[in-house]
């Protein structure tokens, strides 16, 4: 890898502030297939779409705008009844959300999403938003999945829907440039292993973070609601290995880390300079970044994965 150009990845992260703010100014186009207020929603996707799906529900169910679930598009509760589906697919063309949008034609209304309309998630849901000025070249989401919750994220602050605590995009997106220049915990970059925590919409960013760097850099990397801390991966914690929480550590976590030896990563929530935790995934996103580059890794093509999984009827 060229030690001089940065990655395809790195540019895509970089472009973060801009593309969520672009997706605010998107929002009035791009508004309906978005969920309404009081609607009983499930929100589905695969992968990085799942976790973004679980950050945007509990942030909707919380900040009261309507009962909110979040499946991987393949576990789909058959027969439970909701007002409304949205499915979150970069490609368009994921076989196992194309499949659930397909099945649900006519029986409930379907939203979707996307970043490329030239694919067959145009036909497969009722309404589509597009947002094709945040798709990627890399394999490795990024900026897509950010993008998409702060539309959907502007979409709740719209309708005066953001949970107590939770900051207007704008303030997140400044959160994000101080992200991509500020330099990264000299702990987690040499760190063996890393347990990134989150607390109510910030477990499903936890969740992305650790597939990130599992993605990119093939590390060793957890992910867990905070509180679940206790019971059982603070086994694993110890020196040279990282806790990075986002959002606020639950009471007497850091001593819990300190106590067995581990490091505590803990710069976002609602403190004095805390960074907005979608902010923060962005210097996640960089650490992965950076620790594919350490292991001589590709993180623009990492091993075993395409932009798609697009499976064959022997395999659906």
């Amino acid at each position: 890898m060229s030690g001089t150009s940065p990655s395809r990845t790195a540019v895509e992260i970089a472009s973060q502030p801009a593309t969520w703010r672009q997706a605010v100014q998107a929002l009035p186009a791009q508004a309906a297939p978005l969920p309404r207020a009081g609607e009983r929603v499930a929100v589905v996707g695969c992968g990085t779409s799942w976790f973004m799906a679980q950050s945007y529900a509990v942030l909707r169910e919380s900040g009261g705008h309507g009962e909110t679930d979040a499946f991987a598009a393949s576990e789909f509760p058959a027969g439970r009844r909701y007002d409304r589906v949205l499915a979150i697919t970069r490609s368009g063309t994921t076989t196992e959300v194309l499949d659930l949008l397909r099945g649900l034609r006519g029986t409930v209304p379907t939203g979707a999403v996307t970043a490329d309309p030239d694919t067959p998630v145009m036909g497969a849901a009722d309404h589509v938003a597009v947002l094709d000025f945040a798709d990627e070249e890399s394999v490795v989401q990024t900026r897509f999945a950010t993008t998409t919750l702060a539309l959907l994220r502007a979409h709740l602050e719209a309708h005066d829907a953001l949970p107590p605590g939770v900051v207007p995009l704008e303030q997140a997106a400044r959160d994000a440039e101080r992200a991509l220049t500020a330099p990264l915990p000299a702990a987690a970059r040499a760190a063996e292993q890393v347990t990134f925590l989150g607390t109510g919409w910030t477990c499903g960013l936890a969740l992305e973070a650790a597939l990130k760097m599992r993605e990119a850099a093939g590390a060793w990397t957890e992910a867990y609601p905070a509180m679940e801390y206790r019971h059982g991966p603070i086994s694993i914690t110890g020196p040279d290995r990282v806790a990075w929480v986002f959002g606020a550590p639950p009471p007497g976590l850091a001593d819990d880390v300190r106590r067995v030896g581990g490091t505590l990563v803990a710069d976002s929530g609602t403190g004095p300079g805390g960074l907005d935790p979608l902010a923060d995934l962005v210097r996640a996103q960089r650490l992965a970044v950076a620790a594919a580059e350490a292991r001589g890794c590709d993180p623009d093509r990492p091993a075993h994965l395409s932009r798609s999984v697009v499976l064959s009827d022997a395999h659906a």
